[in-house]
């Protein structure tokens, strides 16, 4: 058995880095469609007042001295557009001295997005991305074969995203340690797919199975990706399985693409060309990097080193926290990802009336959005590795119902003025000739149909009102009567 061999790394260092670009690809598009709504300079939360309020080491961008949506669209172009460059192998077009700065550029314009973001960009798997960018520069090029050291930096980031998500969940919810989360969580997550509805209906044992599978994938398995082939390799087979399933059964943005992506650096290239033979032909022979990337190699792997004291110890500990980043940089963060599990699905729906005046014989018309659940009869969409933030944080707010968010607020009064680019992050708007004089939000208590009420009804879901969570608004910003 052999450890982690030059000569068959190509193949991982090929996919982790063209996948990886192709991540990077589309945080940047879903940038541009979503931050000028989100943050913007009239966004629901501005990014400028945010980032007055915080000093440079807390959150350094290229935003600190001026915030404009200009700039931050050209950034966010700018970045779109090297990532494509890179995905299509510029990296592998530079001489080997440069083949670290597009992944730098990268870094640094997408750190600039993270830190003025805010809440936007506040999950686990922006900083996996920021994280994973930053240790792709010590990947090198095609003319030299991977640094190893390099490829055990990918390989330890897995294994933190891994471990990390076991440990939260069978140090959190009892639920995880009796086997019983998935009864709940295919229905409760917070952006259903297109198949969840048939996982959450497979039988319970199965899901008892299910629950004990991720438990081994996630606190077990990952320790063999540092022991020799093939034994690492089918470690990594089992990590991306899980992830595959993972990304069937719901939408959680790029988080299980990219650790697919990484758990790749540990598979064994020539084992997987000779059972995938469309793989392109390995390269002529690489020569190993010569001493200068070497000392760059090392030195990044002693900084990780050094950093990863901070969720290390995070992971050791009963008050284990989730998702953390440790510094403004978004270097060698903590990770994980359900500690806890809700039980009933609760949905705000955003509804508006073109009467002036409000009686019980009012007519309200629902807005839709692209991911989260509203029209009962639609099937959820498959939507990751693209990032719907909006919807996101919609789930997130209707975790507290009785607490509404001030930015829901705002959304509100964005849709009772009509304004275009907020429409257009919405999948209908029932009003398309002219703004509401009225909107609402209600609190809906969704759950996937029965069998049964799926073949009476054709719908995927039933709901059943809770209450309001703002009262009908007006363009003054009065309640309605």
């Amino acid at each position: 058995m052999d450890w982690l061999a030059l000569d068959d790394a190509w193949l991982s260092r090929l996919v982790l880095q063209r996948g990886l670009a192709a991540i990077y690809l589309l945080a940047f598009l879903s940038t541009v469609r979503e931050f000028r709504v989100l943050a913007g300079e009239r966004g629901l939360t501005p990014a400028g007042p945010s980032l007055r309020r915080l000093p440079f080491w807390r959150a350094p961008t290229l935003f600190r001295l001026r915030y404009s949506d200009r700039l931050l669209a050209a950034v966010a172009w700018s970045g779109a557009a090297l990532a494509a460059a890179v995905a299509l192998g510029l990296a592998d077009a530079l001489p080997l001295w440069a083949s670290p700065l597009p992944w730098l550029v990268l870094w640094l314009l997408y750190l600039s997005v993270v830190n003025a973001g805010q809440i936007w960009y506040a999950f686990g798997w922006e900083s996996l991305l920021l994280e994973a960018g930053f240790l792709a520069m010590f990947l090198g090029n095609d003319g030299t074969a991977p640094p190893t050291a390099a490829l055990y930096l990918m390989v330890w980031l897995v294994f933190r995203v891994e471990v990390g998500a076991g440990l939260i969940k069978w140090r959190g919810d009892a639920c995880w340690r009796k086997l019983t989360c998935l009864y709940y969580h295919h229905e409760t997550q917070p952006m259903p797919g297109p198949l969840s509805w048939y996982f959450h209906r497979l039988p319970r044992p199965l899901h008892r199975a299910e629950a004990a599978a991720n438990h081994v994938a996630q606190l077990v398995v990952p320790f063999g990706l540092f022991l020799p082939q093939p034994i690492a390799t089918w470690a990594a087979l089992v990590i991306i399985v899980t992830q595959l399933w993972l990304i069937a059964s719901g939408n959680f943005a790029w988080l299980n693409w990219l650790t697919v992506l990484l758990a790749v650096a540990a598979v064994d290239g020539a084992l997987a060309a000779r059972h995938l033979p469309l793989l392109p032909p390995p390269p002529a022979h690489q020569p190993d990097p010569p001493g200068y990337f070497t000392a760059f190699v090392l030195a990044g792997a002693a900084l990780t080193a050094v950093l990863s004291y901070w969720p290390v110890r995070n992971m050791l500990s009963r008050s284990q926290q989730m998702n953390r980043s440790y510094n403004g940089l978004h270097l060698v963060n903590t990770y994980g990802a359900f500690g806890s599990v809700t039980r009933l699905r609760h949905e705000i729906v955003f509804e508006g009336t073109r009467d002036t005046t409000l009686t019980g014989a009012t007519r309200w018309h629902e807005y839709e959005f692209y991911g989260k659940p509203g029209d009962v009869r639609r099937l959820p969409r498959q939507f990751a590795p693209f990032h719907l933030r909006l919807d996101w944080l919609l789930w997130f707010a209707a975790l507290s119902p009785s607490l509404p968010r001030a930015w829901t607020r705002a959304l509100a009064e964005r849709l009772l003025a009509g304004d275009r680019a907020t429409l257009r992050l919405l999948r209908v708007n029932p009003f398309p000739d002219a703004p509401p004089a009225h909107v609402r939000a209600r609190v809906y208590r969704y759950r996937f149909t029965t069998r049964a009420e799926r073949r009476a009804t054709g719908a995927w879901w039933h709901r059943t009102l809770v209450g309001d969570y703002l009262p009908p608004l007006s363009l003054d910003g009065t309640p309605g009567v």
